[in-house]
């Protein structure tokens, strides 16, 4: 039986997943990205400083993230000096942004495959927000409309969270953290300039100044989204994790992993960073090493540039290509498929015992679930290691914010070359993003980006071995198949932004 899920709900972008389904096992899986944008196309002739301002229209999510690593790129390509505050306040606007995804996330995208909506409808106290919840619900299901009270119903059916204050109490959060992302968001605009496309992130820093005024406000916001993690969203997790203990055994993807670090702890452009760098393989971490990416499309909708290197990538359209299903490309790393994201991320830095305050969380969360670090790839993995990240995040900001030399500098001077090139690398919230400019003439000659989401929800590579969201929906036992309400946790827990992944 062959089963289209799509369009998916509560993700960015359009994409659809194709599973067939054999005694209610998932036998095949295809993601399909659904839409074709061209940006690299789009960025060739420019003026290189048009770069990190263009590349975020890419996504309205995680905006920061393209023009941190388009800035990156272009400090590699000028030889840029970075002063101190200037990287001080990229990891200030690019940290925030991480603690506002981590929320959206789980609560507005994911919540919903575990907490029953329904359950509002039996609440019967005497907070305004869930009375004004419960009203709209009910007047919307009294209407006959055909998909009433979006994005709450109709919901899928299956089995959910059965307690009914826990219920109350997620969809109270639910609303609660709507508010504390706005406030993530806020402070992340103090140095940007505004959200959700930053105006001041540039090569080399940011054009706002080093102001006591600035400094005060983005620490009070931050210390109270950390609050909200400590408080409200890591209780919440562990509700759903004790409720749902089989999802630690579900979902994991079948290659290995990456992650190009976030965070520099420096001014230099190979700083150490507070997430550790590294491609971890069969149990082994090495060096992440940018000629080793290649980007397949046999699977996918270009006709041609299949096997290239990421300096020498094509972007040709081809929609009506023979066998091609997705707008979205195949790369690998050495001909392997491997998994990007928030549990790449920690499992690299965790094998590597990089952060000492990542290790003590990874092993304290294990002892309380009874789990292994390798089952953090799974739906409960990926959502625990976002929290994870988010609370060490969350501390390095407040630790930042003390470094900033007042009245200093917190850009550089830019002066573009006639010709030269970079890579740009950092940590999307979705995992690792790379962007790489070529400059000849003083214009933009070549441009690319590989994003998180094209590695995770790509088609099949040449060999035709899966992207990391196919194998793991491979092998997934499900009890309704026209539903799959457990193939949908499992993208979820992904997080895809097709946006990115067709840019």
């Amino acid at each position: 039986m062959r089963i289209d899920l799509g369009p998916v709900t509560r993700i960015e972008g359009h994409l659809n997943v194709q599973t067939t389904v054999e005694n209610n096992v998932v036998v095949d899986a295809r993601c399909m990205g659904e839409m074709f944008r061209g940006f690299e196309v789009i960025l060739q002739g420019r003026d290189p400083l048009d770069a990190q301002q263009i590349t975020q229209r890419i996504c309205g999510v995680c905006p920061y993230a393209h023009a941190i690593a388009s800035s990156y790129a272009q400090e590699h390509a000028y030889g840029l000096t970075v002063p101190k505050n200037g990287r001080i306040f990229h990891n200030l606007i690019q940290g925030a942004n991480h603690l506002y995804d981590y929320l959206l996330h789980f609560y507005q995208l994911s919540a919903l495959d575990f907490v029953d909506v329904t359950a509002v409808l039996q609440y019967g106290g005497r907070d305004a927000e869930l009375l004004k919840l419960k009203s709209w619900v009910q007047s919307e299901l009294a209407s006959g409309k055909p998909f009433p009270a979006a994005p709450f119903l109709p919901r899928i059916s299956g089995n959910y969270i059965k307690d009914k204050d826990l219920n109350i109490g997620a969809l109270k959060h639910y609303l609660d953290a709507m508010e504390i992302q706005k406030k993530a968001n806020r402070a992340a605009a103090i140095f940007g300039g505004k959200f959700p496309h930053s105006t001041a992130i540039f090569p080399g820093g940011s054009t706002q100044e080093a102001r006591i005024d600035h400094i005060v406000s983005y620490q009070s916001i931050i210390q109270e989204v950390r609050d909200f993690y400590h408080n409200v969203y890591i209780p919440d997790l562990v509700a759903v994790a004790q409720g749902f203990p089989e999802y630690w055994n579900i979902g994991a993807s079948k290659g290995g992993f990456m992650s190009y670090g976030l965070l520099p702890l420096t001014s230099s452009l190979d700083s150490e960073r507070l997430f550790a760098s590294g491609v971890l393989l069969d149990g082994k971490i090495s060096p992440v090493d940018f000629q080793m990416i290649t980007e397949d499309v046999a699977f996918s909708k270009y006709s041609s540039g299949s096997g290239l290197k990421v300096k020498n990538s094509e972007l040709v359209p081809a929609p009506h290509k023979e066998k091609a299903y997705s707008w979205t490309k195949a790369p690998r790393y050495g001909g392997q498929m491997l998994e990007v994201g928030p549990a790449a991320r920690i499992m690299v830095d965790y094998t590597q015992r990089h952060n000492q305050q990542v290790k003590a969380l990874v092993e304290k969360f294990a002892g309380i679930a009874n789990i292994t670090a390798n089952q953090l790839n799974s739906v409960l993995g990926r959502h625990l290691c976002r929290a994870i990240s988010g609370v060490v995040i969350a501390d390095f900001l407040l630790d930042e914010t003390e470094k900033i030399d007042h009245g200093q500098p917190t850009m550089a001077e830019i002066e573009i070359p006639r010709s030269g090139e970079g890579y740009g690398a950092t940590e999307a919230s979705r995992g690792a993003l790379l962007h790489y400019i070529k400059i000849e003439d003083y214009k933009i000659d070549r441009y690319a980006c590989v994003v998180p989401t094209t590695w995770n929800a790509s088609p099949r590579d040449d060999k035709g071995n899966p992207g990391a969201m196919e194998s793991a929906l491979i092998g997934t036992r499900v009890a309704n198949p026209e539903e799959q309400l457990e193939s949908l946790r499992i993208v979820h827990s992904f997080d895809p932004c097709i946006a990115c992944s067709v840019h």
